[in-house]
């Protein structure tokens, strides 16, 4: 292991030296001390995404200036126009786009190499070494120091805690019995964890900048969608074995990043979005060679979201203002949605609203959540929240859907928690978990009788609801907690929350 971390660690500081061969003189320094902590050291990504000519293909240089001066919109990225002159902006904007003197190479050989099996399947426990039900677990990445606690959803207490990969990115996935959790770290790193254990069974690096994972709905498969190298890589679920790498280039001949990868267990495939082509990639998982069904969009789909039965696609780009529904049998486009500002399809929900299916999603850029007609395809409503959102989460025992403030930087929305009446469609109740502190994301028990929020804060906490009265009923202390993922509701496929 120890061989490995050198040669990992030799490989990044090579390449980091190659990129900071740069046009201009102080461009480098310029990173170095403002954009490498969360870009990484040779721009190949950390917390935030590789920064390469070849994964900027759909921000112009334009953009890119202004991105660096004012920040980006729900994200971390920050403004930079009180810290760096308007020249040094405009270097560090030629640097970006300057290629590495060398490519970085990572395919199945590299993949191979790194990866770790902890422990044996057959060393493995037949039963949980607690006491707790093991389908109202839930799983908490703390991002303050880069940790994750498995957490008793009945006696809401810490099971136990442990050390995850860098920047855990895109929510763990669980297999489809919840025995086993998979992590993706935003630096490439793949990690099965057992929770009957508690222990870390196997990890490799699938790649350098990597978006999240999918687990199919045999259990059998993962698959790992990255930004950078641009591919999909397959991975046998047991031990982590690489089966196959996907270079993901389009049929126009553009290499693509992946936005992101899903499972569609009732269809037997995995489901991929290309962020720089316009195409959505269905795998079938169920055959030997992973066929590519390539469905071609009429748009980017930076984001997308299924209806219950995974026959329809629900997609929008990060710059649109439409979404597109996309029949996944025929692979034609059936309708197109009003979606204003930029929509976190990614965070929807479905529930029935006077005989009809809705789905409904926050907005990152406006305050306000659209609730879609699944039939018609027509506006609801679109009901107004102080400040724009991240998160969406219901459960079918609970008459609120809870949305947060967390896409704003404005004091005075991003810490709140909105709760719309399902029956009405009118936010029936503003909390303030913790005022002036950020409040995201919610997650409920199996019975949706208790509803978790994060302060996603280094001094941050989980605050227990209870779902029906909005009782406070505990607060657990925690280092910027950010999802939380209950076991039973994610296997399940629950229609509150996220797939």
């Amino acid at each position: 292991m120890k061989c490995m971390r050198s040669l990992l660690f030799g490989f990044a500081f090579f390449v980091a030296g190659a990129a900071l061969a740069d046009p201009a003189p102080d461009a480098a320094k310029r990173y170095a001390e403002h954009c490498a902590s969360c870009h990484g050291a040779g721009r190949l990504g950390g917390i935030g995404p590789a920064l390469l000519p070849e994964n900027l293909s759909r921000l112009r240089r334009g953009e890119a200036v202004k991105v660096i001066t004012q920040g980006r919109a729900a994200s971390q990225m920050a403004g930079f126009s009180g810290k760096l002159a308007a020249a040094e902006i405009e270097a560090l904007a030629d640097f970006i786009y300057t290629p590495l003197a060398q490519t970085p190479v990572w395919g199945a050989k590299e993949i191979a190499a790194t990866r770790v099996r902890h422990v044996p399947s057959a060393k493995l426990p037949a039963r949980p070494v607690f006491e707790a039900d093991p389908h109202n677990l839930f799983v908490v990445v703390e991002l303050g120091d880069h940790h994750a606690t498995i957490l008793d959803g009945d006696r809401f207490e810490p099971i136990h805690r442990f050390a995850t990969r860098f920047a855990l990115h895109g929510g763990p996935k669980f297999s489809p019995t919840g025995r086993f959790v998979y992590f993706a770290s935003r630096d490439g790193w793949i990690s099965k964890f057992d929770l009957y254990s508690l222990k870390t069974v196997a990890e490799v690096r699938a790649g350098l900048n990597t978006r999240n994972l999918a687990v199919s709905g045999d259990g059998r498969t993962l698959l790992v969608g990255n930004y950078l190298p641009h591919s999909l890589v397959l991975l046998d679920a047991t031990d982590l074995r690489v089966i196959k790498v996907i270079p993901t280039v389009g049929q126009d001949g553009v290499s693509s990043r992946v936005s992101a990868v899903y499972q569609a267990e009732p269809r037997g495939s995995f489901v991929a979005a290309l962020k720089d082509t316009r195409e959505v990639w269905e795998i079938d998982y169920t055959k030997r060679d992973f066929p590519v069904r390539r469905i071609a969009v009429d748009d980017y789909l930076d984001d997308f979201f299924f209806d219950q039965s995974y026959k329809l696609l629900i997609g929008s780009a990060r710059d649109s203002h439409k979404g597109q529904v996309v029949d996944l049998d025929s692979g034609q486009k059936i309708a197109e949605l009003a979606l204003p500002g930029m929509p976190h399809l990614g965070s929807g929900i479905t529930w029935d609203y006077q005989g009809h299916p809705v789905m409904a999603t926050p907005n990152m850029k406006a305050g306000v959540v659209s609730v879609i007609d699944m039939q018609t395809w027509q506006t609801v409503k679109e009901i107004k929240t102080l400040g724009p959102g991240f998160f969406m989460r219901s459960h079918e025992n609970t008459r609120y859907a809870w949305t947060d403030g967390f896409a704003t930087g404005d004091p005075a929305s991003r810490d709140v928690m909105h709760l719309i009446d399902k029956d009405t469609l009118e936010v029936a109740h503003v909390l303030r978990p913790e005022p002036g502190k950020t409040a995201a994301h919610v997650e409920f028990t199996r019975d949706g009788k208790y509803a978790l929020v994060s302060i996603w804060e280094n001094d941050g906490a989980l605050v227990i609801y209870d779902a029906d009265t909005l009782r406070e009923v505990k607060r657990i202390p925690m280092k910027k907690p950010s999802g939380k993922y209950n076991v039973y509701n994610k296997i399940t496929r629950s229609a509150g929350t996220s797939h």
